[in-house]
């Protein structure tokens, strides 16, 4: 079975899968789930049951797609977009700015503490009354102190153990958006590069097809003149010319178009346009990788983005139920002080003198604290409900994500396989109006034919390699699409939840 009719098979089943899917992500976020959504159950077919029933499926085949068409030019530029291009850029950008948001939103569920400290020197002056030995008024009196005070939440609930894995997914979600980004600029860059190396072909077509028609309007300018055809020969021929050189103008402002879009996705200098001269013709199409369609579950980031956006609202939701049980912290803490003040001290028998007195603690303390939302929960519980219908929102955005991702697949697959159809019908077309035009440049080269049939050979045979030009570009642009709906130009390895 092609892959296109696999995914066209398994589009039918979407009814069941994509639910029982993300309904299985709940018990990982501590059992918590929106209400359930009723689905018709449709069995899966035989072949796509069991991993046994899967077929291998080569992931640098599709993680680095671009190099199977085996050609440098295109490989240096898809790596230099993934180096330069302003996407690639943000993408690097946001992954840093996931890594600290889940750092911190991690470190917000650990044990808090403070350690505070202030000192204080103060120096007194009698002004007025008469101070006695045994309490001095004027004198320096010196504090110094520090505490160490500590807040650590006691997780009887499951709260921040909810809360870690919402983090994560978070995270998660950000990492697989950012796949998607750097996807869809390989994409882009391989689409406009194929854009490009066609309109260079089809323009160098084209001014042929202006020289031809010159020819043949000399041609006819010469019979004219001879009486051998008739004056408006000319005007037909003319015409014909006319058309030829707009096309070339055409092909050629695009040409600088395509090539200016080029360049602003690798990210290079728009007055480098000269420096992207393409090969002569198009490479092959290369074979789309055997895959079932339940790779599309683990290969496109947006499905993943959307898996991971679902576990993220089904762990909030959770997080809000759990809001209406009470808190339990631990809050011990470790304090110094020391003191210096004005003082006497007592010599035997009967002498007081004035000394200064420093005295020097240090304590520890142990409490616990319990608060309980009493009078909250009403507003908790209406919170809970507002989050349950965001999570029920993310299982719609899931299975939406989900249908349209198997959906573009087989669009993708059934172009392409009817663009290399007609890539194989042209090409035979192109076979023949050659050979018509090589036979009859040897009779026009032996004296047995006129120019104007060799030229107006040559014209049908340039008209169809152009369009056998054109086919080839979207055949492989079309490939391009394909590769991308089939979840390519990211490394799908690695953990999801680490970035």
């Amino acid at each position: 079975m092609t892959p296109w009719r696999q995914i066209r098979t398994a589009a039918l089943l979407l009814t069941a899968a994509p639910m029982t899917l993300l309904l299985g992500a709940g018990p990982a976020l501590a059992g918590h789930r929106p209400a359930k959504v009723e689905t018709p159950a449709v069995p899966l077919p035989a072949a796509y049951v069991g991993a046994s029933q899967a077929a291998a499926l080569p992931a640098v085949a599709l993680d680095q797609w671009w190099r199977l068409f085996k050609d440098p030019a295109l490989d240096a530029l898809e790596d230099e977009a993934f180096r330069t291009a302003s996407d690639a850029r943000t993408a690097a950008a946001r992954i840093l700015e996931a890594r600290a948001t889940r750092a911190a939103q991690t470190a917000k569920t650990l044990p808090t503490g403070s350690i505070s400290g202030a000192a204080s020197h103060q120096k007194a002056y009698e002004l007025g009354g008469r101070g006695d030995n045994l309490n001095p008024i004027s004198g320096v009196t010196d504090n110094a102190g520090g505490n160490f005070n500590i807040s650590w939440e006691l997780d009887l609930f499951g709260r921040l153990a909810v809360a870690r894995r919402v983090a994560d997914a978070d995270a998660a979600e950000a990492r697989f958006n950012v796949e998607g980004t750097r996807a869809s600029l390989a994409a882009a860059v391989a689409d406009a590069y194929f854009q490009t190396r066609g309109f260079e072909i089809r323009l160098a077509d084209a001014r042929e097809t202006v020289r031809i028609e010159d020819d043949l309007l000399t041609v006819a300018r010469r019979k004219a003149a001879a009486g051998a055809a008739p004056e408006d020969e000319i005007d037909r021929v003319a015409g014909q010319k006319a058309r030829a050189a707009a096309q070339a103008a055409d092909f050629a402002s695009q040409l600088s178009g395509t090539r200016r879009q080029l360049l602003i996705l690798v990210g290079r200098d728009l007055r480098d346009t000269d420096k992207l001269a393409p090969a002569a013709a198009p490479p092959e199409t290369p074979p789309t990788p055997e895959a079932l369609p339940s790779e599309l579950l683990i290969r496109r980031p947006d499905i993943r983005e959307a898996d991971f956006r679902l576990r993220a609202e089904l762990g909030a939701a959770r997080l809000a139920r759990l809001a209406i049980f009470p808190t339990v912290t631990l809050l011990p803490g470790l304090g110094l002080s020391s003191t210096g003040a004005p003082g006497v001290s007592y010599i035997p028998p009967s002498t007081l003198v004035t000394a200064r007195q420093v005295s020097t603690t240090g304590f520890w303390n142990l409490a616990a604290g319990i608060t309980a939302p009493t009078l909250d929960i009403p507003k908790l519980l209406y919170q809970a409900r507002a989050e349950d219908a965001r999570a029920r929102q993310a299982a719609v955005a899931y299975e939406r994500t989900v249908r349209n991702a198997f959906g573009e697949a087989q669009n993708a697959l059934i172009s392409l396989e009817a663009g290399e159809q007609a890539t194989a019908i042209l090409a035979d077309g192109e076979t023949r109006a050659r050979r018509a035009y090589d036979a009859s440049r040897r009779r026009y080269a032996q004296g047995m034919d006129d120019l104007t049939a060799t030229l107006s050979a040559e014209q049908s045979w340039r008209a169809i390699r152009s369009d056998l030009t054109a086919e080839r570009v979207d055949t492989l642009r079309r490939a391009v699409s394909a590769y991308k709906a089939l979840g390519g130009g990211w490394a799908s390895t690695g953990s999801a939840g680490t970035l």
